[in-house]
């Protein structure tokens, strides 16, 4: 076919889903004219599958991608219709934002940003080759035949990469959701040398409301407090709706078992690896076969449609077999389906191929971002996205690449973890993931991170003067209930009211603060005149104030890290020459290229001996090169 040049462009993103949006508004509000290219417009940060953004682990990427200028807290702020704060009974390193969205509402906020913003074209279009010269991406071809000239390519093409569709026996090429697949260009990419895999996910099916009886669930309310996601916003009040929860039982189970050998991941169909941690129904009560019930929640799809979400369900086996083992569901008896659930398999990228700035290591120039890495989740997808367009800028401009460490944030986990230890799974961060994470808090991303966007270019300068203000507020304040002492007789009565143990002299009101009877509104009454502060500020300086000598612990063994992170590895250091490495470690650190000797640490196949060989070997060069 003949192509012709339709336009030049400093970088282009292919694929609109969360981790495109991120990609596409970051390069953009750097400087960059940006192209978007989706398959179908009406894919943009479409919510393929869960409708909500947030959760445990993923709360904290949401605050994390927000403190560096993204777009995700504030588009699930402006669009959400519940909202709750997970696992409030733990402690604050684990307390995770979760928001049910109108998934509808999300993708037309989501659009309308894409379409206002500055230096940025989104258009509908479906590339099936990359233009490459020299190794180095130089722009992509459509299936039109026009193609498109660009310094840098940043790839974020989700589940739609020759994707296929399994419901028990039938197998159809499609991307998420019945929109078409991307077939011509994962072919192409194993050209250029990407080691390719296929990977699987699923869905549940969608039930009308009205077929439902609510009567014989759960009810499971937002928060009476509503917490923004988005820095910027302090406050949001919104009429909030119910999801629901319900139980399979045995007669759920024993339906399911008699049917396993028409569910296609066990009929051999599905070649893809699925996610651990999402598993499917046919999965849960084959691995789990002594449980006698799984939850699952029944959760609204947006204020304008009946359709609920089936959280929990996702399965493969036929729609007649979905049909029979939803009905055993207490408040399901009734139901109607309106979208079976499906598995759905698709191509993706082994992400050991990755630089730690999600370059590719085989194409110059061509960036890597969200389930196309091997991820799974909108919040995974979206934090790879961001990055990816960061450095996507920061390359073509001959800076040095950003990097977020493990001790930095939630985002230095999920990043480090594919790039060095890579997954033989779709990848979810998880809160035990992070060896730090009473430092990686929700509560204090934006002053992790808010300076390093600045300093990046992507925070804007109205974020940047609310995060100084917030951190003054909160250091001030801080400082003043260090130095505001009371006598026993002006507390003992309020601490005997709270079931705290009275005190005999005189007590700061940051000692009171310190006990887990006593929060920060509590002291109003104790101290009337104290400053008006957001939740954001009060949450964060309660936990700073409360754990800060455990904090202190963490801030000690992140020193400890930091020091091997400092010891950088040149990038041209060539491990065949340094005797005593084991042959695997010399090829694990010859195909990964570490930064530093950290990071050599934490990849599969290196050991610590190995660890000591190079780190003497570098100081020997060190020192033979004065």
């Amino acid at each position: 076919m003949e192509k012709y040049l339709m336009g030049t462009y400093d970088i282009i993103v292919v694929g609109a889903g969360h981790a495109g949006c991120e990609a596409g508004l970051a390069t953009a509000r750097m400087g960059k004219r940006t192209l978007m290219l989706s398959i179908n417009l009406e894919a943009v940060a479409m919510m393929a599958c869960n409708p909500s953004i947030g959760g445990t682990g993923k709360g904290h990427l949401v605050r994390e991608i927000d403190a560096l200028g993204g777009e995700m807290g504030l588009n699930i702020d402006k669009t959400f219709i519940q909202s709750r704060m997970l696992n409030t009974a733990k402690g604050p390193a684990v307390h995770s934002l979760r928001a049910q969205a109108d998934k509808n509402l999300y993708h037309l906020e989501m659009k309308r940003t894409l379409e206002n913003e500055k230096n940025l074209d989104l258009k509908q279009g479906e590339v099936v080759d990359l233009i490459v010269e020299d190794g180095k991406v130089r722009g992509v071809v459509l299936k039109t035949g026009s193609c498109y000239r660009s310094k840098a390519v940043i790839l974020a093409t989700g589940t739609f990469l020759a994707g296929k569709i399994f419901i028990g026996d039938s197998a159809y090429d499609s991307g998420p959701n019945g929109m078409a697949p991307s077939m011509e260009l994962a072919g192409k990419l194993r050209e250029y040398g990407l080691p390719m895999r296929r990977f699987k996910t699923g869905t549940p099916a969608r039930a009308l409301g009205k077929s439902l009886d609510f009567s014989k669930m759960t009810e499971q309310k937002g928060d009476d407090e509503i917490i923004p996601f988005s820095f910027m916003n302090d406050r949001l009040e919104k009429d909030q709706v119910s999801c629901w929860l319900t139980y399979t039982n045995q007669e759920t189970h024993d339906v399911i078992r008699k049917n396993f050998h028409r569910s296609a991941l066990f009929g051999g169909q599905i070649e893809g690896i699925g996610p651990r941690y999402c598993p499917s129904i046919e999965d849960k009560v084959n691995r789990f076969a002594d449980k006698e019930r799984h939850q699952l929640f029944i959760e609204p799809e947006g204020l304008y449609t009946d359709e609920m979400y089936i959280q929990g369900m996702s399965s493969s086996l036929p729609e007649d077999v979905q049909q029979q083992f939803y009905m055993t569901i207490p408040g399901l008896e009734n139901l109607e389906i309106a979208r079976p659930a499906y598995a759905i398999e698709y191509d993706c990228i082994d992400p050991l191929d990755l630089k730690i700035s999600l370059e590719n290591r085989h194409v110059e120039n061509l960036f890597c971002a969200g389930q196309f890495n091997g991820s799974s989740g909108y919040e995974e997808a979206a934090a790879q996205g961001l990055m990816a367009g960061i450095n996507a800028v920061r390359k073509i401009d001959d800076k040095e690449e950003f990097v977020l460490d493990r001790s930095e944030a939630y985002i230095g986990v999920l990043i480090d973890d594919l790039v060095t230890k890579g997954t033989n799974e779709p990848y979810r961060i998880m809160t035990s993931r992070a060896e730090y994470r009473l430092v990686l808090r929700q509560d204090n991303a934006d002053l992790r991170l808010t300076e390093k966007g600045y300093e990046a270019g992507l925070v804007t300068e109205e974020r940047y003067r609310r995060y100084l203000e917030k951190k003054e507020i909160v250091e001030r304040e801080t400082q003043r209930l260090r130095k505001k002492v009371l006598k026993p007789e002006e507390v003992n009565a309020f601490l005997e009211s709270r079931g705290s143990t009275p005190v005999k002299a005189p007590v700061s009101m940051c000692e009171l603060l310190r006990r887990p009877e006593v929060k920060y509104d509590d002291l109003k009454l104790l101290d009337p005149e104290r400053p008006a502060l957001s939740s954001h500020q009060k949450t964060m300086m309660e936990v700073q104030i409360k754990y800060e000598g455990y904090i202190e612990k963490q801030l000690r063994r992140i020193e400890k890290f930091k020091k091997l992170e400092n010891k950088k590895i040149p990038q041209d250091m060539d491990y065949d020459l340094i005797e005593g490495l084991r042959l695997e470690a010399r090829q694990k650190l010859n195909d990964i290229r570490p930064l530093s000797i950290g990071q050599a640490s934490r990849i599969s196949g290196v050991s610590p001996a190995d660890i000591n060989v190079l780190m003497i070997y570098m100081e020997k060069e060190r020192r033979r090169k004065g």
